[in-house]
């Protein structure tokens, strides 16, 4: 492959990267995943050799953010009280979110979706939990302890999206410009 594709090639694996972190910390949009995948087709492309510092981290960040899904979620549902009907109503509101199947918003296409990706999950682990506890004070605060328990879990995904792809670019970009020297 010549000189200037293969750097043309890494240009649109960095923007797939720098996607992967808003990812990382947006819902509904690839994280961890697309940063993993930018460097393994660098890896193929290039030689592993020249990757496999970040790869390891990219490898072990993706499995973290799993981790820490549910562990963020966890904590703020444990800390505002909720149940797992909270729990359970946040993911079908975000799955219903994600698909626009939110009645109480009236706005369509992308803006839309995006809205539903993040009042989907409070509204869903609102309805859930009231319909636990039948209790409306209750049920608010078990949605808002869900919500700001995913936020600060996207928020460390984002930090460690950011770190691997530091890492990539710090250990892959002088190859990456003697190709076009």
């Amino acid at each position: 492959m010549p000189a200037l594709y293969m750097f043309a090639l890494y240009c649109v694996l960095v923007i797939a990267m720098l996607v992967g972190i808003v990812g990382a910390v947006v819902p509904g949009i690839p994280g961890t995943s697309l940063i993993l995948v930018a460097i393994v087709i660098w890896g193929a492309v290039r030689g592993f050799s020249d990757v496999t510092v970040a790869l390891i981290i990219g490898s072990v960040v993706f499995l973290l953010s799993f981790g820490i899904d549910f562990l963020a979620t966890y904590w703020g549902a444990k800390k505002a009280g909720a149940s797992n009907w909270g729990q359970i109503g946040s993911i079908v509101g975000f799955i219903l979110g994600i698909l626009g199947f939110l009645p109480a918003l009236p706005i369509g296409g992308l803006p839309g979706l995006v809205v539903g990706l993040f009042f989907g999950p409070l509204v869903g682990a609102i309805v859930g939990e009231f319909l636990y506890c039948k209790d409306a004070t209750t049920a608010i605060k078990a949605g808002l302890g869900i919500v700001v328990g995913s936020v600060v879990g996207n928020l460390a995904q984002g930090v460690l999206a950011v770190l691997t792809v530091a890492v990539f670019i710090f250990t892959t970009f002088p190859q990456a410009q003697a190709l076009i020297n």
